[in-house]
């Protein structure tokens, strides 16, 4: 390998191979290993000096020897220095079989008819690197043709759909297990302990100065009652501290101070005071605010029940008719 890299060729190869097999074997996560431990990243630069070291070693021992020789083993280290090795010569010599050239002694055999000014043309063969990429191009368009024209396989444009679907739905899948990445639509109440307390812990230093420490209500409405001015429930409150309050006379949006998770866990922390009795509750604001998915289960409920009553009077009916019958 020394003969056939320059050692500012080499001396890089060595320390990626090196660096790529420790990024393989040692388990980082997501990030790098060298950045996960700060000790491989010592590591590598241990072995990038080791490298850089052994090289100027050899490299003195090399000088060393040459200088140690006559004129004569001078001369014959220095041709077999620059003599090709086996493998390139082999490769070399394929190469030019393959291309199928003449040597200049020889070109008045593949020489043509064609003169242009004195300019003779030579019927030299393709090289063989064009020749065998155009088969190659010939194989691959037959194998296309046959795969997405004749079997109708899914192309570039279907592939792409599917793989976006998953995508979306992995998106989706992963906003339901993070909390951080919550929005309007997906925000649901929280009922750890841990939740509560954050959102009391925020509610205490940026909201009881309106709505006092016990959602009784001062320049901000009562949190107590069942009236809301845009809406109950964890939606519409995540919205209206994400978006803030009625323009000009509302609250302000804190999209830009807290954080997604922060402002679920303060509006289930507000959520907390309701049906609660606070020392001195603010007039009532707003309008009652009922849940429609709640009411909506409810009336299907009803519904269902009405159904099963009509259908039970229906039999009884059938049946005393038939008994009456008899």
């Amino acid at each position: 390998m020394r003969n056939l890299t320059p050692s500012y060729i080499r001396v890089p190869i060595l320390f990626f191979i090196i660096a790529g097999l420790v990024e393989y074997f040692v388990d980082s996560g997501d990030q790098p290993a060298f950045m996960e431990q700060p000790v491989i990243l010592l590591f590598l630069l241990l072995v990038l000096m080791l490298l850089i070291a052994i090289e100027a070693i050899v490299s003195s021992m090399d000088n060393i020897l040459y200088q140690s020789l006559d004129d004569e083993g001078k001369a014959r280290y220095t041709a077999n220095a620059n003599k090709p090795s086996k493998l390139v010569a082999w490769v070399q010599g394929t190469y030019k079989n393959l291309l199928g050239s003449k040597p200049i002694e020889a070109e008045g055999e593949i020489i043509l008819d064609h003169n242009y000014d004195g300019i003779k043309e030579l019927d030299n063969n393709l090289p063989p690197w064009w020749v065998y990429s155009f088969y190659i191009s010939i194989v691959f368009a037959v194998v296309y043709m046959v795969r997405y024209h004749v079997f109708n396989a899914d192309d570039q444009f279907v592939e792409y759909e599917v793989e976006y679907a998953e995508a979306n739905k992995a998106i989706e899948e992963y906003k339901k297990n993070a909390k951080g990445l919550v929005d309007f639509n997906t925000v649901e109440l929280l009922a750890d302990a841990s939740d509560l307390k954050s959102g009391q812990k925020i509610f205490e230093v940026n909201c009881v100065a309106c709505h006092k420490a016990d959602g009784g209500g001062g320049i901000g409405p009562n949190l107590t009652d069942e009236n809301w001015i845009l809406g109950g429930g964890i939606k519409n409150v995540f919205k209206t501290i994400s978006e803030g309050g009625r323009a000009g006379k509302g609250m302000v949006a804190w999209k830009s101070e807290l954080k997604p998770l922060e402002m679920a866990q303060v509006a289930s922390y507000v959520l907390q005071f309701q049906g609660t009795t606070p020392a001195e509750p603010k007039a009532a604001e707003g309008d009652i605010w009922v849940d429609e998915s709640v009411k909506a289960s409810e009336n299907e409920v009803e519904a269902e029940v009405q159904t099963t009553t009509e259908d039970s009077e229906v039999i009884i009916e059938e049946a005393k008719t038939i008994a009456s019958n008899n």
